[in-house]
């Protein structure tokens, strides 16, 4: 019987270098400051031409929540424009509550860029895309995600979330982000939970 997985640590330490994610695979371009097309944003919003050019220049910041915070505030990490919603990511004041954004700030404009990703996270590891719904579509971002932190492995992710089928379903679903080693999880690998 194959053993599960050993973490992120142990990997790293045989002088592995970091797997792309499927989306980080599809925007290496992006990051290098290349042209790229992504989906086109909702119809109200569309130029007619069916596509929007995308570079690195239009998402600032890591993958994917740069994009996200641009197409949902206009990169503005502090706004608040009266409309309900706050921060870059444009948290309602009850989901930033209910996923410890309190802990950083009584609403996520007062918090920090790095304060925002953090809680994020975590609501993308509950509710997955579908939290930031136009802005997830636009860039072809789907499902549950988490972001690999430090001591991860497959079998402890798959643990924490109830993935159907344990570690080596979470591996088949994301073998192309992690490659040929499922021991070889690096810190900020984005897996899609099975």
């Amino acid at each position: 019987m194959p053993k599960p997985p050993r973490s992120s640590r142990a990997g790293a330490a045989r002088g592995g270098a970091p797997a792309l994610t499927a989306c980080a695979a599809l925007l290496a371009p992006v990051l290098a400051g290349a042209l790229v097309l992504v989906p086109a944003p909702p119809p109200e919003a569309a130029t007619g031409r069916g596509l929007v050019a995308a570079t690195s220049a239009d998402c600032p910041g890591d993958w994917p929540w740069g994009c996200i915070a641009l197409c949902e505030s206009g990169g503005r990490w502090d706004a608040d424009t009266g409309n309900g919603f706050h921060g870059g990511l444009q948290f309602k004041p009850s989901t930033w509550e209910e996923y410890g954004g309190l802990a950083y700030a009584p609403r996520a404009d007062l918090a920090t860029r790095d304060q925002q990703i953090a809680v994020a996270r975590d609501v993308l590891r509950r509710q997955g895309w579908g939290a930031w719904p136009t802005c997830s579509r636009r860039y072809g971002l789907a499902g549950r995600h988490h972001t690999v932190e430090p001591g991860d492995s497959l079998s402890a992710v798959a643990r924490r979330f109830g993935a159907e089928g344990g570690w080596r379903a979470l591996y088949e679903a994301n073998r192309d982000v992690v490659g040929a080693d499922p021991d070889l999880v690096l810190p900020g690998m984005l897996l899609l939970i099975p």
